[in-house]
């Protein structure tokens, strides 16, 4: 991910490049808190909607299994204003034996804004379990395409 706060345009563009999944997402007015940029509570809206859109992609819904966020972190780069385009990218960085990490970039306007990750804990009958292998296999399918393996 993008660690460094002085990085680049291009140095984004090849970031994103690792992330399998991206959207695009338009800043809404009522994504603003009152210094006019977007509120730090909506950075985890915009992961979410990059990690429905990866869920989309693998073709798993929760008739399959449900899943949840047991863990979320957020690194602030710099303010999204109204206005701004902004790309938010996820991908799965690792796998437990009950969960697996997800990672997320975001960008506005080509630029990075803000990066993070969430933790997922697969669920049976409201209890924590492990991730079925079949949930495994197409997450290693959506990530082969931007050439990497999970952990």
């Amino acid at each position: 991910m993008c660690r460094d706060k002085s990085s680049g345009y291009n140095e984004a563009v090849a970031a994103i490049a690792d992330f399998p999944v991206t959207v695009e997402i338009d800043v809404r007015y009522r994504d603003l808190d009152t210094f006019n940029h977007v509120n730090n509570a909506v950075y985890l809206t915009y992961f979410e909607q990059a990690r429905v859109a990866y869920f989309s992609e693998l073709g798993w819904t929760t008739r399959d299994g449900n899943v949840v966020v047991a863990r979320a972190e957020v690194n602030y780069r710099s303010a999204v204003k109204l206005g701004q385009k902004i790309l938010a990218a996820c991908r799965v960085s690792g796998f437990g034996t009950r969960s697996y990490t997800m990672e997320y970039l975001i960008l506005a306007d080509g630029k990075p804004a803000a990066d993070g990750l969430t933790v997922q804990v697969f669920l049976s009958s409201g209890q924590s379990a492990p991730v079925p292998e079949e949930l495994k296999r197409r997450i290693l399918a959506v990530e082969a395409r931007s050439g990497r393996s999970p952990r």
